[in-house]
């Protein structure tokens, strides 16, 4: 009997430490994924894709982000100017036809609330490259159909020479014209299916 009760105290203090880790799916109605680079040095060029799918994971319990990925249809990109979004989806840039899609996994997540920081590795046009997300996580709430919800936004930055996103051989024109640094805005809104 005796020892009956430390195995039956280890089996209670394990199932009150279990993780309450659910998966939600990206909810594309309702997130958001921006862009932004300046260009012509003084201006700024803002974008955003549209076809995009995704999930998350969160401890509903704990209020806690646990992890997320996604995968970006790279077609998808819209800068609100046709002729400027072809040549984005030809070869010099994303290479849609080769390159159709953009992958994000992310392998560590810190903190809580208003500070939390996500730290994943992003694959552009085949290359991988690590990048740091910071943001805040909402928490999770039901929605007045009933069904728990997860939100979170985040932002981030990627160079874009690191994914060849000019060509192998940007022309000094190219240079002058678009600025390196891509700035990220997300705003994930997911739900549990």
């Amino acid at each position: 009997m005796i020892r009956k009760i430390p195995l039956l105290l280890l089996i209670t203090l394990l199932s009150i430490s279990t993780s309450f880790a659910e998966t939600f799916q990206v909810d594309p109605n309702h997130t958001q994924i921006h862009f932004s680079v300046k260009h012509m040095v003084v201006f700024t060029a803002r974008g955003n894709f549209g076809d995009f799918s995704g999930s998350v994971q969160a401890d509903s319990k704990k209020e806690i982000l646990i992890s997320a990925e996604a995968t970006i249809q790279a077609t998808s990109i819209d800068t609100g100017n046709s002729k400027r979004d072809n040549y984005l989806r030809s070869p010099d840039f994303f290479g849609v036809k080769q390159y159709p899609e953009i992958y994000f996994k992310s392998k560590k997540v810190t903190g809580s609330g208003d500070n939390i920081t996500m730290v994943g590795d992003i694959t552009i046009k085949g290359i991988t490259k690590e990048i740091i997300l910071k943001g805040s996580f909402s928490g999770t709430t039901l929605d007045p159909q009933g069904k728990l919800r997860a939100r979170f936004a985040a932002t981030g930055m990627i160079n874009h020479k690191d994914f060849k996103l000019m060509g192998d051989k940007p022309t000094m024109t190219d240079k002058l014209t678009i600025g390196e640094e891509v700035k990220i805005r997300l705003k994930i809104e997911s739900v549990v299916q």
